[in-house]
């Protein structure tokens, strides 16, 4: 009796899913320019859509537009056989859902992300194609592990902006420029600039970029997405190419807050390569996809420090950040206006190269690490000196037009990230960032966050290692008159270009950060109402077989 039970719940249960993926197949597939993790999970899991179609789909419009925003510096040639195992193991299953949220699911990385497969890791340089690392970085491990298909590498500004004073946001030898989607010739900002062009554009769910001082956040808000930059330690930067272990993390970009949470949580957590991790408070990675509710912002404490907004003068953003405001104490949130972030204010007259001394002094330790692990290594790139050297000489990498000024300055700074110097320096960062700034604001006024403009919400995070949320928040108006950045190639302003707000917070404060961010995102909604001017044109329908 207990069989035929069971026999009889199996065929209802696999009647259900036939009716669920013969429904989802007659209704209108999702966009791929604002295709959710949720959407694409009821097509796989119901059987209406494979795997293997969104791979198709994803390289037909990387291929659309990837000549013009070189977006993806290279494609895994092996996403297409990874996906057919994937949806193998999904029919296995039988319906029986107990494959992970991202199975099957294609995410971009950024080039200098590791992966012990037949794409090169090369921060957009000339000088490591062709070097191997011994194993994925843990960050792709996970995902491996979690189902994702490690669709490519997206493009970023070499070696993560830290090379030249003269180059420009999203360019690499590797990879060529990156071009933003939402205003011709665009800046897209940098360094995770491909990733989050990708992002918007619907090349892919998601991606992964790194951040040291503003590479996540910056790129995301002028792609109109959503990028989280996690606290230093929440995600491991073994075979990540590094700036600085002080301030480097990786975190997820995407079109929505929850799709980053559920991206966050499958790269959260310890791994015994990267000490910084040991940190982590918790013994288990929070479930950052529960707290995404829209009544999350019921009762929180925001704090509005004034001094860093009348930086921006007339900006557009300050009027869209003006109407965020009301649009928060609606939600039920407590806004403590008229903070001030003294100590930024001295770190910025006084200390005006601190953050510059321990980039310097982290860098030239930390390159050489990474560099160290390599298994093989063509051009025998073993130290910032011969990076220096090789980049000179090799006409690929476009120098003296882009120069190496950054690497000069560090070498002739003279000290690694031991020296006392460093030390005092980080010492003095901590203070008035941290007392006298964002963590001292937060302890004496009892607040659960602080928020900012995007851009603004950058400097802080990056020198305490403290995480940060942007979401859409609006766009530049048609009347924006165009100017070009000093190399004379992109626009750094002009019409229709999208800014963000950021929530900022302590220490290990993603989950309450990501919470506020979603519920301010689902009342507002506005990256729906900002569209880029040019995208893909294949859908998933133009893939899927009849």
């Amino acid at each position: 009796m207990r069989a035929s039970v069971l026999l009889t719940s199996q065929i209802i249960g696999i009647a259900y899913a036939a009716l669920s993926a013969q429904r989802f197949a007659n209704e209108t597939l999702p966009p791929l320019l604002d295709a959710t993790l949720d959407q694409l999970r009821q097509g796989l899991d119901t059987g209406a859509l494979l795997s293997v179609n969104l791979v198709d789909a994803y390289l037909a419009r990387i291929g659309e537009v990837n000549g013009v925003v070189r977006a993806v510096t290279e494609i895994n040639p092996d996403a297409r056989v990874i996906a057919e195992k994937l949806d193998a193991e999904r029919k296995q299953s039988n319906g029986a859902r107990i494959l992970g949220p991202l199975h099957g699911i294609p995410v971009l990385i950024k080039n200098n992300i590791a992966t012990a497969d037949s794409m090169n890791n090369t921060a957009g340089s000339t000088a490591l194609l062709g070097a191997k690392v011994p194993e994925d970085s843990p960050v792709v491990a996970k995902l491996r592990k979690a189902g994702a298909i490690i669709l490519g590498k997206s493009n970023l500004s070499q070696w993560a902006n830290f090379r030249s004073t003269n180059s420009t946001n999203g360019w690499s030898a590797h990879g060529g420029q990156t071009v933003g989607a939402y205003y011709p010739g665009q800046d897209p900002s940098g360094s995770s600039s491909g990733s989050a062009v990708a992002s918007s554009l619907g090349l892919a769910w998601a991606s992964l970029g790194t951040e040291t001082a503003g590479s996540i956040l910056s790129p995301a808000a002028l792609a109109n997405t959503v990028g989280i930059k996690p606290t230093v330690g929440l995600t491991s930067r073994y075979l990540v190419i590094p700036i600085s272990e002080h301030q480097d993390t990786v975190g997820p970009m995407a079109r929505t807050v929850k799709d980053a949470a559920h991206l966050l949580a499958a790269i959260a957590g310890p791994d015994h390569n990267d000490n910084y991790t040991s940190a982590i408070p918790f013994s288990q990675v929070p479930d950052y996809i529960k707290v995404c509710k829209e009544d999350a912002l019921k009762g929180k404490r925001l704090g509005i420090p004034r001094n860093l907004i009348s930086q921006l003068k007339s900006d557009p953003s300050v009027a869209a950040f003006e109407s965020a405001l009301k649009v928060l104490r609606g939600a039920g949130a407590e806004i403590i206006d008229d903070l001030a972030f003294p100590g930024l204010d001295i770190l910025n007259r006084d200390f005006a190269n601190a953050s510059g001394v321990v980039l310097n002094s982290d860098f030239v330790s930390n390159l050489p690490d990474y560099l160290s692990l390599l298994v093989s290594n063509a051009n025998n790139i073993t130290s910032l000196q011969s990076l220096r050297q090789f980049t000179q000489k090799n006409p690929a990498e476009e120098f003296p037009k882009r120069d190496t000024a950054t690497w000069d300055e560090a070498l002739a700074q003279g000290f690694d990230k031991n020296a006392s110097e460093a030390q005092k320096t980080r010492d003095t960062i901590a203070y008035l960032a941290g007392t006298l700034g964002l963590t001292g604001a937060l302890k004496n006024f009892t607040l659960d966050a602080v928020v900012l403009p995007t851009t603004l919400a950058i400097s802080n995070a990056a020198l305490l290692g403290t995480p940060v949320v942007t979401v859409p928040l609006g766009r530049t108006p048609d009347s924006t008159v165009t100017e070009l950045n000093e190399f004379g190639n992109l626009n750094t302003t002009g019409p229709n270009l999208p800014f963000g707000i950021g929530f900022s917070g302590d220490r290990w404060s993603e989950e309450l950060l990501i919470g506020m961010a979603y519920a301010f995102e689902q009342k507002t909604q506005v990256r729906t109402s900002i569209k880029p001017f040019m995208q893909p044109k294949t859908e998933l329908r133009d893939v899927m077989r009849p």
